[in-house]
């Protein structure tokens, strides 16, 4: 009896960690950005890549490549590499965003690339060659894509499209109609952190601290 109960238990135990290296091997499709996406931009077959991954429980909560037949935009910015959560994409009717394409009076900083946040200022038109007081008209629109002119003759800055909600877009239209200066600032700009102050090392010498006067007798 012992000897039979121990082989259950040999036998059990083996079974059980097969079983777990399998399942630990067990791998589904899923889909990643091959580039940044942007708010309201429709996710298709040349956007994504298809990945072999181990999500256990939380394969439900990302996409297949079945589900790209339904016409799906994404709803927030995708970073290249990133697997597409059903968080982030929805239907097209669904997102309340558009594009706008607008001129920046000035250079883009470097730090804007497709995929940014930036805020939007328009300085308006109040005379011939004079604006007035910049002001934000949007304060979060995404970078859907920078086109920048090469040439001789050329204008300032770069014209812009921009990812801004819809109820904003009669805003941004009225003030390129009206010839305001507009200009796109960084939300966020990363900060190089600052350098750790010097120590003297082991071999440095060390500046000797004035000995204390004797008091006179």
């Amino acid at each position: 009896m012992r000897l039979a109960i121990g082989i259950v238990l040999v036998l059990a135990s083996v079974a059980g960690v097969w079983f777990i290296v399998h399942a630990a091997r067990v791998t589904e499709p899923a889909l990643a950005a091959s580039r940044p996406l942007v708010p309201g931009q429709t996710v298709t077959a040349a956007d994504v890549v298809e990945l072999e991954v181990r999500l256990g429980e939380a394969a439900d909560g990302y996409l297949t490549p079945a589900d790209l037949e339904g016409g799906l935009v994404a709803t927030r910015v995708i970073d290249s590499g990133e697997l597409l959560a059903r968080g982030a994409v929805d239907e097209a009717d669904v997102v309340d965003a558009t594009t706008v394409v607008v001129r920046s009076a000035l250079d883009v900083p470097e730090v804007v690339e497709r995929g940014s946040t930036v805020e939007l200022w328009a300085a308006p038109l109040v005379a011939p060659g004079e604006h007035g007081e910049p002001e934000s008209i949007v304060a979060s629109a995404t970078v859907a894509e920078i086109r920048t002119e090469e040439g001789v003759v050329s204008q300032a800055g770069a014209a812009l499209e921009l990812v801004v909600a819809r109820d904003a877009v009669a805003v941004v239209l009225e003030h390129v109609a009206g010839g305001s200066a507009l200009s796109a600032v960084p939300v966020a700009v990363p900060r190089e952190p600052a350098p750790a102050p010097e120590q003297a090392g082991a071999g440095d010498e060390a500046t000797p601290s004035p000995a204390p006067a004797e008091d006179a007798e």
